[in-house]
């Protein structure tokens, strides 16, 4: 991804990410300073910096760690860390704390609700509640880009949240652009890098470790993208930043024909900005309308437009968020055991490079 030549120009200052997982810890030496743990909403700031998987921390690290102190350099060091910490499959049912630990669609909500840009999914769930769906819509009505990874493994099947419009999913590949094997099929809009990707092993924080294929890194480098282009374009919207992450993504099919495998292909946030000149398109049109079965962002901001109680129609949004439940697959996988040099952990991301687009072509649909 060629990250060394992207931080001449930006480095992702000044945009937020709401990481939504198990939990930051924000006092790994990559994170420290990068974790904004004062603006998580009230409402959802249970334990939000115990990270009971060491996931959460491993995406946040992808995405904004500094590299400090041997850790993890991420995609956009200059991005800040917004931590929201979930209820998944690590705890315990019945206990204290599985029950203080938020749902996701509060999270998704609450985030929805701040400056952040970015709202980063790095999981994947068998069952959705409308409660979820509705907070998702509520987040991409006040202009959030949500990315979310699609599964993989036992959960090739599983798509949400990625299968759900106003959502795009990222699916994994390795170093030579090709799709990694046993992904979800035909829920991705991009792909980027997921395999042999450092994170840390578990919550003891004690060693990184190099896992099988994953597509949850993959998203957290997508969203890394994202923060990067948003930095150095402030005044673009999601539309222009959704569109200029497709437009520019490789692939060797036509853009108009996405894969079933790689959707729209493998995200080059550097094409964009070395390119002074790239038009991003209309702010207000969709790029995933038709993905999305319409243009959620464009029909909320007329009804904005004609409303004169903006809380009228927060109120509305969120009145939808409450009105289902179930209980939810979760999806965890146990890493190989491997501890890594600092400074291999440190070379082996910054140096990750996409040298040939090897994609699987098939028709999405």
């Amino acid at each position: 991804m060629q990250a060394e030549r992207m931080w001449k120009v930006s480095t992702g200052e000044g945009v937020k990410v709401a990481v939504i997982d198990t939990g930051v810890n924000a006092d790994t030496p990559s994170l420290k300073g990068q974790v904004l743990v004062d603006e998580v909403p009230e409402a959802v700031d249970y334990r939000v910096t115990d990270d009971y998987t060491g996931n959460g921390t491993t995406v946040a690290e992808l995405i904004a760690g500094t590299g400090a102190g041997g850790g993890l350099k991420g995609l956009a060091p200059g991005a800040k860390i917004v931590p929201y910490r979930v209820e998944l499959d690590a705890l315990q049912a019945g206990t204290e704390e599985q029950e203080k630990t938020p749902d996701l669609s509060d999270a998704i909500t609450a985030a929805a609700d701040t400056d952040a840009k970015i709202i980063n999914l790095s999981l994947s769930w068998r069952w959705v509640t409308g409660n979820d769906e509705a907070a998702i819509e509520y987040a991409a009505s006040k202009g959030k880009l949500v990315i979310a990874s699609v599964g993989i493994g036992e959960e090739r099947k599983v798509g949400f949240p990625s299968d759900r419009p106003y959502v795009v999913g990222v699916t994994s590949s390795d170093s030579s652009g090709t799709v990694s094997k046993g992904t979800a099929q035909g829920y991705a809009d991009l792909a980027a890098p997921g395999e042999k990707i450092p994170g840390w092993c578990d919550e003891t924080f004690r060693s990184y470790c190099v896992g099988e294929p994953d597509t949850r890194t993959a998203a957290a480098l997508a969203s890394a993208s994202a923060a990067l282009i948003w930095s150095a374009h402030p005044d673009w919207t999601v539309n222009q930043v959704t569109r200029s992450l497709i437009d520019t993504a490789g692939r060797s099919w036509a853009k108009d024909d996405p894969s079933r495998y790689a959707g729209y292909g493998l995200v080059r946030p550097r094409k964009v900005l070395e390119n002074a000149d790239y038009d991003p398109g209309p702010a207000d049109v969709d790029p995933l309308a038709k993905e999305n079965r319409g243009d959620l962002l464009a029909d909320s901001a007329a009804e904005n437009s004609s409303a004169p109680d903006d809380d009228a129609d927060r109120s509305s949004a969120e009145a939808s968020v409450v009105e289902a439940s179930a209980t939810p697959f979760r999806n965890h996988y146990n890493p190989l055991w491997l501890s890594l040099s600092a400074a291999a952990t440190v070379i082996g991301l910054a140096t990750t490079g996409i040298a040939v687009l090897r994609l699987r072509q098939e028709q999405r649909r």
